[in-house]
């Protein structure tokens, strides 16, 4: 069984940092793409950024320059370190793992996201 916690969610100013942080614990992880979705309400969730078990990245073009994603192999954990938040990054941040072995997808539970102007 996986499970992905995820953590670093809260309340900030414009122009203010948060680090999200998602830790996949269980075993036989055989871990592709883990990424980063959000989910404003009245809004589809959406791709913020992913990073490859080979370390390509991918960004929403919204968060380009702002967002940065990372992974720790080791510790089997994705980050993403956002900078100069907007109100509009205010949404609910799930963390995603695709694998190459069924069950496919993961999803955290997701952790909020608050900027306020």
């Amino acid at each position: 069984q996986v499970q992905l916690v995820e953590s670093g969610g809260g309340l900030v100013h414009a122009g203010g940092s948060l680090r999200l942080s998602c830790a996949v614990s269980g075993n036989d992880f055989r871990i592709l793409t883990m990424a980063w979705h959000r989910q404003a309400p009245g809004k589809q969730r959406e791709l913020v950024a992913g990073v490859s078990n080979t370390g390509n990245t991918n960004y929403a073009d919204s968060v380009k320059g702002r967002f940065t994603i990372s992974r720790d192999n080791a510790k089997n954990t994705v980050y993403l370190q956002m900078n100069t938040l907007k109100p509009e990054d205010t949404a609910v941040y799930y963390c995603h793992i695709q694998r190459s072995t069924y069950p496919y997808n993961y999803w955290g539970q997701g952790t909020q996201v608050t900027v306020s102007s």
